[in-house]
């Protein structure tokens, strides 16, 4: 529940969403007959001065009540589902359930590249007349990609709606993946495998992934440089044409009336085909180990286990909460109040031991699957120590050594960034989205403060207890030559 807002919260390093934001320019001449309009004279009349001619609006109450979500299904499956709200701006977004796990050896990579290929020339636009709309609208697009999901997104001013939408299923429909387009993203695809090489937090999440699952969700979020040569226009097409498909996506949207979006959704999307939705493919926890030398002056190093998905709600909660329980961050922080400096990985390792540059935990959930695991930072002479010691934290939590204190604090800082999160009107129309895309539906975020406010010390030793007796899942990067073996770490938490 609240999988989007909660991912946001854990602000992880490596993030995956790429966009570019288009600036509304005014034209110079009229900003000048502006400022000599305003500005003329000898004085400058007060503020308090009411303005000729202009009424005011009546103020919003001081208690709103929350806007309520609707939802409609065309016949051909697709859902369309939005909130109003008093924000002057709107943001509306297509999510399909089609991600990295759906790719097979044909058409490994495409959700890497089909992200960067978003918002290009479409059959009806050129990339130039599209930017030049976003540009006149003053709106914002981003895209996104995920092992389960794929979402696009466009913001802006509530009186551009009927252009938006159309605009962003014109892109999300007709792509025309030209080929030198193609070979341009490409091009930058390579420069963001580069990059994630230098980002180890990053590249180990990735290499754990790979080695703690057997079967779809093992699948590269990010292309693979052996299979770059294979992706095309052909490629994306052909995957598209299979994947985007009416039962597998949800528009969603925030700030607008919802009679008034189907009157410009559905003749835009009601022709869809209806294919029967694909089950999704299997995936199964099974651990394992992944090293990798390049001889740096530093060992990274990730130790994770398997969690459930957000199909097994309770349990998803738990391991948001132990996330922000563990906390952690690097040597040097700016401190203050909110930065997790009273986290446990601060009090007991960061705090304690000079020889880590960073400790922090993560989580990574999916739908019926998840991660929970720290990372790790250390000299390549402390990398051992460093190892059982992060080892040690996760049993200890295990054994109930948490206090109360601890968990309260967690749990507040869990609800508090969920609810600073969802104030942005792009991150409340993808949690519609994709909690459609889950669910069938949109929880209340009431019950996921509940089950948040109910989570006792026992359970979160009880859940710690049962997932680190899950076979473990190991990746080191940099100096690994006296980074354990992995039966060594594996039976230390047995």
């Amino acid at each position: 529940m609240y999988r989007m807002a909660a991912l946001r919260a854990k602000a992880l390093t490596g993030c995956l969403s790429r966009g570019f934001r288009a600036s509304r320019y005014a034209s110079s001449t009229a900003a000048i007959a502006t400022a000599s309009a305003v500005f003329s004279g000898s004085s400058i009349p007060s503020l308090n001065i009411p303005l000729e001619g202009v009424s005011l609006p009546p103020s919003l109450s001081d208690n709103l009540n929350p806007s309520k979500l609707h939802t409609t299904t065309l016949p051909n499956g697709l859902k369309i589902a939005s909130e109003m709200s008093p924000n002057p701006a709107a943001s509306v977004g297509l999510y399909v359930d089609c991600g990295s796990i759906y790719e097979t050896p044909y058409s490994r990579g495409a959700t890497h590249l089909l992200e960067r290929m978003a918002f290009k020339s479409t059959l009806n636009r050129s990339h130039l007349r599209l930017v030049r709309e976003i540009e006149s609208m003053g709106a914002s697009t981003s895209a996104s990609a995920s092992r389960e999901q794929m979402g696009y997104t466009i913001d802006a001013l509530k009186t551009y709606v009927p252009h938006m939408v159309e605009v962003l299923v014109d892109s999300v429909r007709n792509p025309a993946f030209l080929d030198w387009e193609v070979n341009e993203e490409l091009g930058k695809v390579k420069v963001e495998i580069g990059e994630l090489a230098k980002n180890p937090m990053g590249y180990l999440l990735e290499a754990a992934h790979s080695a703690a699952y057997s079967g779809a969700m093992a699948n590269p979020l990010y292309a693979p440089e052996s299979a770059i040569s294979g992706l095309n226009g052909d490629v994306l097409q052909k995957f598209v044409s299979e994947n985007y498909t009416a039962p597998r996506m949800v528009l969603a949207a925030s700030g607008v009336e919802h009679e008034e979006l189907l009157k410009v959704v559905e003749p835009l999307l009601s022709d869809l085909p209806n294919v029967t939705r694909l089950a999704e493919p299997k995936s199964e926890y099974v651990g394992g180990d992944f090293r990798q030398h390049t001889g740096d002056e530093a060992t990274h190093f990730a130790l994770s286990f398997g969690v459930p998905g957000w199909d097994k709600e309770k349990e998803a909660v738990m391991a948001t909460v132990l996330q922000m329980l563990m906390g952690g961050g690097g040597s040097f922080s700016a401190g203050g109040p909110g930065k997790g400096m009273h986290s446990w990985l601060y009090l007991r390792i960061l705090n304690q031991y000079q020889e880590f540059q960073s400790c922090t935990a993560f989580t990574s959930i999916f739908n019926n699957a998840g991660l929970f695991g720290i990372y790790g930072c250390t000299s390549p002479e402390y990398a051992a120590k460093g190892i059982e010691l992060v080892a040690d934290e996760m049993k200890a939590v295990a054994e109930g050594k948490v206090n109360q204190k601890h968990l309260d604090r967690a749990k507040a800082a869990t609800k508090s960034a969920i609810l600073m999160n969802l104030e942005s009107r792009m991150i409340v129309s993808e949690d519609i989205g994709r909690q459609i895309l889950t669910y069938g539906e949109r929880k209340p975020v009431d019950a996921f403060l509940k089950t948040v406010d109910q989570l006792t010390l026992k359970d979160i030793a009880d859940f710690t207890s049962k997932i680190i007796a899950k076979p473990l899942t190991m990746a080191s990067l940099g100096s690994v030559l006296n980074v354990p073996s992995y039966d060594s770490v594996s039976s230390r938490f047995s």
